[in-house]
């Protein structure tokens, strides 16, 4: 990716762009529509797949990882044992909050390359500052 991610991609960004039930359906769309340079985790794929496979079916779960696939401007980095330890440090700081270590691993993410707009829903992804996108529209 030749610049740097503007925003950090979460779970339920995608569940409110998919979903037409979804309060924030109608600004999802709207921002998926030109997004700018984004990022995720797999994790975040991963949660993402398992919600709409729950949700729905195996034909909508493999309908989302095809559009993740075709999804640009978008950047999907994994996650070892590196980012495992940052998330785990960042579940312990915060151990007064039910965060995920998805959600951790997405605050770890977000500070390590500094991104400045966080797509979600999940006001736990605000807990170290970074404005969501919710709030912002």
């Amino acid at each position: 990716m030749a610049t740097n991610p503007e925003a950090y991609l979460d779970t339920s960004a995608f569940i409110a762009f998919l979903d037409r039930s979804d309060t924030y359906h109608s600004l999802f769309r709207q921002l998926f529509s030109e997004p700018p340079q984004l990022i995720s985790t797999t994790l975040v794929v991963a949660e993402s797949h398992a919600w709409f496979l729950r949700r729905y079916d195996r034909t909508k779960a493999l309908q989302f990882l095809a559009m993740i696939e075709a999804m640009r401007p978008l950047k999907v980095v994994g996650f070892g044992p590196k980012e495992q330890n940052a998330a785990a440090e960042i579940l312990r700081q915060f151990s007064d909050q039910d965060l995920t270590i998805t959600d951790a691993a997405g605050l770890h993410l977000m500070s390590h390359l500094r991104i400045q707009s966080c797509w979600s829903t999940d006001f736990h992804l605000g807990l170290t500052g970074i404005p969501l996108v919710i709030h912002q529209h």
